[in-house]
């Protein structure tokens, strides 16, 4: 009997280290070198005697944003189930981070704010998972390649993915075009992992060789995103953490906000709007959306701080998935993981951590046989699949109440959304509530763990308490 996703999410989501090594094919080729590309080196480091990076952006771009990731520069979170992962394959990373330089975790956990319609709720729930890191990206990505490319079989080269090679029924390899141009480099694999991110070429390169493309599952939720960073100064706000929210409603525009207090002394600020309410890159505009949108350490951060640089701005279309557990043919030597699967909503946070989560997968699958790769990887995408199918249902359950958005719903949509109004209202003042959902919410739970009876029973019995009262 195969175990129910929310078993299978824990057992993808464990912070036990796996025991040993179990080499499995000679060479491994990685398509990609940000998180997921990592991630899934780190991985392969302990299966293959030779691991591969090929990444696009230049070598000269260490610890600034990457030209190969837009949003790059745009608040970034990783989720304490991705923290969790980082400190499975990377032993004593947090420990390294807040040496470099990001800030140490105050010990209040209410220096973390949440508001959500205009109303402070709860903190978040203390998860056990370590201190939490909060750092831009490009800082924490900085740090995941070189503590990946300290692997002694682990290497990187630089240049542009061209294509894979293909014999009768699996990838052989990839081919790409060095950064200092010349001629396609052909790399035998017995493993290749497309980490390419949203604006993978897998599908068209599929196509091109007789397999299908994966089918591809798309919202549009339309999201623009202004971000600015600012001198942290105590004299301006003592803002640590804060999370806006205001979901769309009666007299309410669908608005998201961020404060995160990141390495170097700095605040990094994000707002966002959806459809038509598009932040932009004007200082002036920036700031009046602070002071009348948002509470009030916004407006101070951006009235009265010193603005480093200026205003950056993001525009995502869509999320979208590809759903490769679908596919009736797939060939062999061949895996995707990160947002060449499937990419979210960001004001949600789950990017990096799904990357995290898909190198989990590979790694239970490498254990899996002698030679899994040998073979269609089916069961790795089955495993992806649970991490996805619970990333999504998050993002897409908030996203499919936003007015510009007109599905498609899911089966059951209409029960989904009454018992997760239910208990996001009651949560925001219930510390048992709040802390079931931030496990789920953060992704170091699957969501089908709050459809517990105990849970909703409590749930139900919080909100008629509160009619009660009324």
């Amino acid at each position: 009997m195969s175990p129910s996703p929310s078993r299978l999410f824990s057992q993808i989501a464990t912070a036990e280290r796996p025991a040993g090594t179990r080499v499995v094919m000679r060479r491994a080729v990685v398509l990609g070198g940000s998180m997921a590309g990592l991630m899934a080196a780190r991985v392969l480091s302990d299966h293959a005697e030779e691991v591969l990076i090929v990444e696009r952006d230049p070598s000269d771009v260490e610890a600034g944003p990457r030209p190969g990731v837009p949003q790059g520069s745009q608040v970034h979170a990783l989720l304490p189930a991705g923290q969790v992962q980082l400190e499975r394959w990377f032993p004593g990373i947090a420990d390294e981070a807040l040496a470099l330089g990001a800030p140490p975790p105050p010990t209040d956990p209410g220096t973390a704010k949440v508001f959500v319609n205009g109303m402070l709720g709860l903190p978040p729930a203390a998860t056990g998972t370590g201190p939490a890191l909060i750092t831009t990206r490009p800082f924490l990505e900085a740090l995941v390649r070189r503590r990946t490319l300290a692997v002694d079989n682990i290497r990187m080269v630089y240049g542009r993915a061209e294509g894979l090679l293909f014999d009768e029924r699996r990838v052989t390899g990839a081919r790409y075009v060095p950064e200092a141009g010349g001629e396609a480099v052909v790399e035998p694999a017995d493993l290749v992992v497309d980490a390419m991110g949203r604006s993978s070429r897998l599908s068209d390169w599929l196509a091109e060789h007789g397999w299908p493309r994966p089918p591809m599952q798309r919202m549009p939720i339309k999201l623009n995103y202004a971000t600015a960073l600012y001198r942290r100064d105590e004299k301006v706000s003592d803002a640590w953490v804060a999370v806006f929210h205001t979901m769309a409603g009666k007299g309410r525009t669908a608005r998201i906000g961020g404060i995160n207090s990141v390495e170097g002394d700095r605040w990094i600020m994000l707002v966002a709007g959806y459809d038509e309410d598009r932040p932009s890159r004007d200082v002036a505009d920036f700031t009046a959306r602070c002071r009348e949108h948002y509470p009030q350490m916004f407006g101070d951060i951006a009235e009265h701080g010193e603005m480093l640089g200026g205003v950056v701005t993001y525009h995502q279309a869509d999320s979208r998935r590809r759903n490769f557990h679908k596919l009736d043919r797939l060939p062999a030597g061949l895996v995707a993981a990160g947002d060449a699967v499937a990419s979210f909503n960001p004001v949600y946070g789950q990017g990096m951590t799904s990357a995290a989560l898909h190198a989990s997968c590979l790694s239970a699958y490498l254990r899996s046989g002698p030679k899994p790769h040998d073979e269609p990887a089916r069961a790795y995408f089955d495993q992806v699949r649970v991490v996805v199918d619970a990333a999504w249902q998050i993002s897409t359950t908030a996203d499919i109440e936003l007015p510009h958005v007109d599905g498609p719903y899911p089966p059951g949509y209409r029960v989904t959304k009454w018992f997760g109004d239910l208990l996001f209202r009651t949560s925001l003042t219930d510390p048992v509530l709040n802390a079931r959902l931030g496990r789920v919410t953060t992704m170091l739970d699957h969501p089908a763990t709050l459809g517990r009876p105990g849970t909703l029973l409590r749930a139900l019995r919080l909100s008629l308490l509160r009619g009660a009262r009324r």
